[in-house]
């Protein structure tokens, strides 16, 4: 049985995750974790949530609960995350972050700690999201700067980072296939007046509206065609199969950080 603790246990993730798990044969949750401002922070999961998982406490200190667990899973934000890790890799527990957001200081610090457990970090849980990462960086080698590449993704109202994390990964996967550097040919919406569209630019434009779960298309146009690969989240269960099955891969893996790649043997 796996022991999981969920941080940002009562988030849009954190809860979706806690129901994929406490429906799993092989796991089991013994804790969540919240904000020490959170109104149900004492009280027990299965009356916040209305889950089946009797005696569960929703915490706000992961050091109090860490001992108890085999693994623990974080949707929270970077700033918690890593106060997460730290605490994760002091008591040699893995670990899942599916936070996005990071500042490149802060993605060292997290290669600096996972050096003693394993981890993995992913700005998508999505299997089908994964395998358009792939497929993606296969077509943009083989298409070069001779098409111009768009990314155009769609999320909720209340998502905090613009763009997602999914689409800066694309961006980089786009650029490293055609050896550029993102930063160096990202272009982030565009306004007002300007100049002709220079070759190898990538183009990436964040709608933020209503409910959408998440949407992301990748436009490759060239002379007289263009491909578009699109992936559409229609609910976020899908987030929360691909994190059990990250769960498991995390048990069972050497330290060191790792990706969705690594889950899914897609690299």
């Amino acid at each position: 049985m796996i022991r999981v603790i969920v941080c940002g246990a009562c988030g849009k993730m954190g809860s979706v995750v806690l129901k994929m798990i406490s429906e799993q044969g092989d796991m089991k949750v013994v804790a969540g974790i919240e904000s020490p401002d959170h109104q149900k922070v004492g009280e027990e999961l299965s009356g916040i949530l209305g889950l089946g998982m009797k005696d569960v406490p929703l915490a706000f200190d992961l050091a109090d609960e860490v001992a108890g667990a085999d693994c623990i899973v974080d949707f929270t934000s970077p700033e918690g995350s890593l106060r997460h890790l730290r605490i994760a890799a002091k008591a040699e527990k893995p670990m899942v972050i599916g936070t996005t957001g990071f500042s490149g200081k802060q993605m060292k610090e997290i290669e600096d700690w996972t050096t003693s457990i394993p981890c993995v970090l992913s700005p998508n849980m999505s299997i089908g999201v994964n395998l358009l990462f792939k497929i993606v960086q296969e077509t943009a080698k083989i298409l070069g700067t001779d098409y111009d590449v768009e990314i155009v993704e769609a999320h909720h109202r209340q998502k905090k980072d613009a763009p997602s994390g999914t689409a800066k990964r694309l961006g980089e996967l786009i650029a490293m296939s055609r050896n550029q550097q993102l930063k160096d040919v990202g272009v982030y919406g565009r306004q007002g007046n300007m100049e002709e569209r220079s070759k190898g630019e990538i183009g990436i434009h964040s709608i933020r509206a209503g409910d959408i779960v998440g949407d992301h298309t990748v436009l490759f146009s060239g002379p007289g065609e263009r491909i578009e690969l699109t992936h559409q989240a229609h609910s976020r269960d899908t987030f929360a199969i691909g994190t059990v099955r990250t769960i498991r891969f995390v048990c069972n893996a050497q330290p060191g950080l790792y990706d969705m790649r690594d889950v899914l043997g897609l690299r």
